[in-house]
């Protein structure tokens, strides 16, 4: 450490210091004391860390007292802050007012309202996923890879589970296929290749101790040129020839075919089920827009013994992700409805014209800040799906590529993704860029005022 940086170490304050700059000049809530504590040796460490890393002479009123506590109060907003907190998606309802009222109130979860008498709380939503998917039984848990992993344990514990080996995918969080058959019990059989698997390889692979064909849809990737899979109704047809229930991930699951708006076509809840695939899962949230479940649908036979394994207990959803699922499904009633209210199919089918009306706006209120240093240009772009879906779908968008006098395009990039409510933007060829398509009308002004507290501290 060179001698000009050890000696602004020596002028960091102590934590009594700062405390009694604080005790003198209070905020007007009342902050717990181990929280001010906490807070001033985080903004003085912030600080050491400052010096340690620069490389040109630090700015000694980072020392003055004003500072002190303007860093102080930052930190103590940011452990006072609830850490899942709202974020504007610049990156490319109805239904939370339910939620609002569901978990604010006693709800008929687990009462039979007709019968006066305890009844399931799947009953919530398994009429009206029947309803949209055309299955016999419907049951919901906390996520897709727990659906997976019960109907495994459930039809196919300590037996053999048929998959193509072009189709054993990892999902969110490393988890796989593989790990997740194991941990049921079931035991795996790979078939085919990875880019090319025939119906002969899966007849060839059942025996005796078979118990299920799964077959897994790639929603996350995809496997081009010289390829070959064996389609759901091959597959359905070999399990009515031996005697065998199929089973169906889709991962992403949806209940729209979005060929009919110009993007890549993706298999339907409704299409597989019509299929004759006896259990199919799927996602709540992801394509279909909900809160985070996973949903079992098929048929009743396979479903309700997966409804009554007790594993099913430590799987299932509170009821305000019931809640929120419930006044989802209901939008998916008229598909014209939920296209206009799901902010992911909102999002996924938005017209270029809308996307390139709220850039112009975010750009016209930006330009009004005057201020000589923002640069900011109008561009074409392209936005991707997120969650793993479409992986080849690249959809045409207008972005608003920004500079800033100053800043780096990772400094910026900070600054926004700090901010309160933080600004989550991308970075292109050294440019600060934001997709308007993720981004809702009424965060064009809080985007704006983020800029403009941003402009004002640096």
């Amino acid at each position: 450490m060179d001698a000009e940086k050890h000696a602004l170490l020596r002028k960091l304050p102590g934590v009594d210091y700062v405390i009694d700059l604080w005790e003198k000049s209070p905020p007007s809530e009342n902050i717990p004391r181990p929280v001010v504590v906490q807070s001033i040796r985080a903004a003085l460490d912030a600080l050491r860390q400052q010096i340690l890393g620069s490389t040109e002479p630090v700015d000694t009123t980072l020392f003055s007292d004003e500072v002190l506590l303007r860093l102080t109060r930052a930190q103590v907003e940011k452990r006072l802050a609830f850490n899942l907190t709202r974020v504007v998606n610049a990156t490319g309802v109805s239904v939370a007012l339910h939620v609002a009222r569901m978990s604010s109130r006693y709800s008929n979860l687990e009462f039979d309202l007709e019968k006066g008498a305890r009844g399931s709380r799947y009953s919530v939503v398994e009429d009206i996923l029947c309803e949209i998917s055309g299955a016999e039984a419907a049951l919901v848990v906390n996520n897709n890879a727990g659906a997976v992993f019960l109907a495994l344990e459930t039809l196919a514990k300590g037996k053999a589970v048929i998959v193509s080996r072009g189709e054993l995918v990892e999902i969110g969080g490393s988890f796989r296929i593989p790990d997740v058959m194991a941990r049921s019990g079931a035991r795996l059989v790979e078939v085919g290749t990875t880019n090319r698997t025939h119906p002969a390889d899966y007849e060839n692979a059942i025996s005796t101790d078979t118990a299920l064909l799964l077959k897994v849809h790639t929603s996350n990737y995809s496997i081009v040129g010289f390829t070959s899979d064996v389609s759901l109704s091959e597959m359905v047809a070999l399990g009515a020839k031996f005697h065998l229930p199929v089973m169906k991930d889709l991962g992403s699951g949806s209940f729209v075919d979005f060929s009919k708006y110009g993007l890549i076509k993706e298999p339907t809840v409704q299409e597989t089920v019509h299929a004759g695939v006896d259990v199919v899962t799927f996602s709540g949230d992801k394509m279909l827009g909900g809160p985070q479940a996973g949903i079992i649908v098929g048929k009743k036979q396979f479903v309700d013994p997966i409804k009554k394994n007790p594993l099913n207990r430590a799987l299932r959803i509170d009821k305000m992700t019931l809640a929120a699922l419930e006044a989802t499904l209901r939008l998916y009633r008229d598909e014209a409805r939920a296209l206009s209210e799901v902010p992911t199919l909102r999002m996924l089918t938005m017209p270029i014209k809308t996307i390139l009306t709220k850039a112009r706006r975010l750009q016209n209120r930006l330009k009004k800040l005057g201020n000589a240093r923002v640069q900011v240009d109008l561009l074409n772009g392209s936005s991707r799906v997120g969650g793993g879906s479409l992986p080849l779908q690249q959809l045409p968008t207008k972005c608003l590529g920004i500079r800033i006098e100053g800043l780096s395009a990772n400094r910026l990039e900070a600054l926004l993704r700090k901010a309160s409510p933080p600004v989550i933007a991308r970075i292109e060829e050294d440019v600060v860029v934001l997709d308007l398509r993720t981004v809702l009308e009424d965060e064009i002004a809080v985007i704006a005022d983020t800029f403009k507290k941003i402009l004002a501290e640096s």
